[in-house]
């Protein structure tokens, strides 16, 4: 298991209000047409974190996906 870091974005079903946001105070979030994609630099035991929270507050997980960096 890779302890380092990763950057991820978390796409959720629906527009998130700051109440739900505030389960994932490490995360950004921003809208993307009618889901809300959170992204931040997570570790995998705190990415099953986040996923475990999403589970628990009934939200609908579109897709997860890490983040590359280009340098150009």
């Amino acid at each position: 298991m890779d302890p380092t870091p990763a950057a991820y974005a978390i796409r959720i079903r629906g527009h998130l209000g700051d109440t739900v946001l505030s389960a994932f105070p490490v995360l950004e979030s921003r809208r993307h047409g009618a889901d809300t994609v959170l992204t931040g630099l997570l570790d995998q035991s705190a990415l099953y974190g986040v996923l475990a929270e999403i589970e628990a507050l009934g939200l609908n997980l579109v897709e997860v996906h890490p983040l590359t960096h280009r340098r150009t």
